[in-house]
């Protein structure tokens, strides 16, 4: 058994003693997990003890945080429903997030300075089994400027996340030189108009996010590399040889199948009402034929009636077998599957870019959900040479073939690229996402 004095803070959480709660803050580490992987921050929102998770917030306790089954704080506050603390949630992790992103600075702004200047051109291509959504997928050339610390990123494709996307004209700007609340900036070209990214607290928009969390499924969808390996991809029935290929004409390199790649996607609706479970379904078969972006609804939610008491101790919790503990909150309704995907990976020595240097490169425009993925795939272990071409999942049904088509060093790119062109107004709310 569990000795009682373990996981202190964890305790005074299960038994709403708010003062003992406060009093060990002082002296324990608010981020700690227990064995079943659970943060206090994690048990004060199952269990629906409201001052708990005030207290916790005010000693800065991580949002973005999983437990040992994966569910984020996030997933736990909207499965219970209790839309104020769903709220809170949300505005400490963008004040987290944009902490973060403060404290990376000074060391991503030094390693873009010592790349050499660059001009690249990147193509995605988007595929998918499902032939009607494979109809209608898009693609989009990337075009990448790096000069000193600034970067400019040029596309088409302005987001392309949990089933939708959006399409036009828009330039990103990171300007590593400029003040920190003034270095991020997204341009519309064709509406001749700017967003600087503030990262600060818009209450419109945490309320319309919250909303949009409370009438959607709860989704925990990632990319399991637990098992990933790489063999090389061979041609030829009876002498067998490795695979080589020209990608774009100018590098030359191997071929790589990738094994164990896993998409694992969990849904939870436990806190959907029938009305919400028909509107969804509505808004996928509207996805499938094109029109999804036609459909903008956004109710104010109100808090759902708390699930009954399930009146477990804290000794019953604790000493479960981990990750098997009694259910603290509503109870789930809950689906998951996995998908194995073929992945191909093409990897040239002849590219003058290393994985590191793009790494730092993709750091900075990671606000693309795309361009997320793709430096969390190249974070895995390659082999080696630089990635020139890639084929990877980025949701259930669709996958991703990323080309680097163009790349040279150029030391005469124009300053003025990475400045707001004076006939452009800004418009603070152009993109909510960001």
């Amino acid at each position: 058994m569990e000795e009682a004095g373990e996981y202190p803070v964890h305790k005074a959480v299960f038994d709403n003693d708010l003062p003992n709660l406060s009093k060990l803050l002082r002296k324990h580490d608010v981020a700690s997990k227990d064995k079943h992987g659970n943060t206090a921050l994690h048990l004060a929102v199952m269990l629906g003890r409201k001052e708990c998770v005030q207290i916790l917030l005010n000693h800065d306790a991580p949002v973005k945080v999983k437990n040992g089954l994966g569910w984020t704080v996030l997933a736990e506050a909207v499965s219970y429903g209790h839309r104020p603390t769903i709220v809170s949630l949300v505005r400490k992790f963008r004040q987290q997030s944009k902490e973060q992103m403060e404290k990376r600075r000074p060391n991503l702004i030094a390693a873009l300075n010592k790349i050499d200047n660059f001009y690249m051109e990147l193509k995605w291509d988007f595929q998918s089994w499902v032939p009607l959504v494979s109809r209608i997928l898009p693609s989009d050339v990337c075009k990448i400027y790096k000069s000193g610390a600034n970067i400019r990123l040029d596309t088409t494709l302005v987001d392309f996340s949990d089933m939708r996307w959006e399409r036009g004209d828009i330039s990103f700007v990171f300007r590593g030189d400029a003040d920190p609340t003034e270095s991020l900036t997204v341009m519309d070209n064709i509406g001749k108009l700017y967003q600087t990214v503030k990262y600060e607290e818009n209450e419109m928009e945490i309320e319309d996010e919250v909303n949009l969390l409370m009438s959607t499924d709860i989704l925990a969808a990632q990319i399991s590399t637990k098992k990933i390996s790489f063999s090389r991809a061979q041609s030829g029935w009876i002498f067998r040889e490795d695979k080589k290929e020209l990608v774009s004409g100018q590098y030359e390199a191997e071929l790589y199948s990738v094994h164990g790649l896993t998409l694992e996607s969990r849904k939870r609706r436990e806190h959907l009402s029938s009305d919400d479970l028909e509107k969804n379904k509505a808004l996928l078969q509207h996805f499938t034929k094109g029109t999804y972006n036609s459909f903008n609804e956004n109710v104010r939610r109100t808090s759902l009636t708390p699930p009954p008491d399930k009146n477990i101790s804290w000794e019953e919790y604790i000493n479960s077998e981990v990750n098997n503990y009694p259910r603290l909150g509503r109870d789930l309704v809950y689906k998951e599957s996995s998908k194995h995907f073929k992945a191909t990976i093409a990897m040239s020595n002849d590219f003058p870019l290393s994985v590191e240097k793009l790494l730092n490169v993709l750091e900075v425009i990671a606000p693309f959900k795309h361009f997320s993925k793709l430096r969390d795939f190249i974070t895995t272990k390659l082999p080696t040479g630089f990635p020139v071409k890639i084929e990877l999942p980025i949701l259930p049904t669709v996958t991703a073939k990323i080309t680097f088509q163009q790349f040279e060093f150029r030391n005469n790119i124009s300053p003025s690229i990475f400045k707001v062109p004076d006939t452009y107004y800004e418009d603070p709310s152009r993109f909510p996402d960001l």
